[in-house]
């Protein structure tokens, strides 16, 4: 087997990346020179090598990539996403920082975000975590209610949303991931775990990151590592703004064409948010999203 060809990137590990080919052949591929991109997700262009290896040569245009950074490093989720499906509990509690962060950078990147309330068989703290995300409903964001083992409720409630699609399955540790991927797609088989009560977190138990076919679908399920942070300094300031669509009606409002909706005078936002129709949390996480961003930038300069 040799010669150039094109596949999709479905897993990748370090400098480890597996290319599927449109027949389905599976090839192990490293990139050329130290260079190393690509993500899962990502079409691409190889070189075969001897039996079923190959090199990685060109990454083809994206039509996203979604992915955090902080001071001291980045991390790519995924390319050429449809939905971000962000996975939290009723137990133990999520962050709602977090979830606002992620969300931001879903919208900036044109990726459309459901929210997947995870063990609402958990019934006692089931309404307290239905209240906590009342900003983002009213939002417009899709919150569907799922039980990660039960598959029956799975069928009905999630399969139609990701037929046809590639979604991206993220969240904390602890908030049952793992178990909602092997119950969608039995063979993958990922290593799952009970949350230590006492700390109220999990350990990561995906370790790398891996697309799966859905079986019944016709869609597929990029599946990342946990998490506990979700930094977005690599946003520009407008993209930031971008992550907080419920400004959009306000800033023509605005008097100044530069308005950052701090401080200014004559700011649509912040007027917005004096009459309540603007959260006032998730527009305190507008401003410390652009205070990092600002201080990244100063540091740099």
């Amino acid at each position: 087997m040799s010669g150039r060809t094109q596949g999709r990137v479905i897993a990748a590990h370090g400098r480890h990346y597996t290319v599927e080919l449109v027949d389905g052949t599976l090839i192990k591929c490293f990139p050329r020179g130290k260079k190393n991109d690509a993500t899962v997700g990502d079409n691409v262009e190889i070189t075969l090598q001897g039996h079923n290896e190959g090199a990685l040569e060109t990454i083809l245009p994206r039509k996203n990539l979604l992915y955090r950074s902080d001071e001291s490093r980045s991390k790519q989720f995924a390319a050429n996403v449809d939905q971000l499906l962000f996975v939290i509990a009723v137990e133990p509690q999520f962050s709602d920082d977090l979830l606002g962060r992620a969300l931001a950078g879903a919208w900036s990147a044109d990726i459309t975000p459901v929210i997947l309330l995870n063990k609402i068989d958990l019934v006692d703290g089931l309404e307290a975590a239905r209240v906590k995300l009342a900003p983002f409903r009213q939002l417009g964001v899709q919150i569907i209610d799922v039980c990660a083992h039960d598959p029956e409720q799975l069928n009905t409630n999630l399969l139609p949303l990701l037929a046809g699609k590639t979604s991206l399955l993220l969240g904390q540790s602890a908030m049952g991931k793992s178990t909602l991927l092997n119950t969608l797609i039995p063979k993958a088989q990922a290593a799952t775990q009970m949350h230590s009560v006492a700390l109220g977190a999990g350990k990561h138990t995906t370790t790398s990151t891996r697309l799966y076919h859905l079986p019944d679908a016709g869609g597929d399920l990029i599946d990342s590592p946990g998490f506990q942070g979700f930094g977005l300094l690599h946003l520009t300031h407008k993209d930031i703004e971008r992550g907080f669509p419920e400004f959009t009606t306000h800033t023509p409002s605005c008097r100044f064409y530069n308005c950052t909706h701090q401080h200014e005078p004559g700011c649509g936002v912040l007027a917005a948010l004096a009459r309540h129709e603007i959260d006032a949390a998730r527009h305190a996480l507008y401003i410390r999203l652009i205070l990092a961003k600002s201080a990244h930038e100063s540091h740099y300069s």
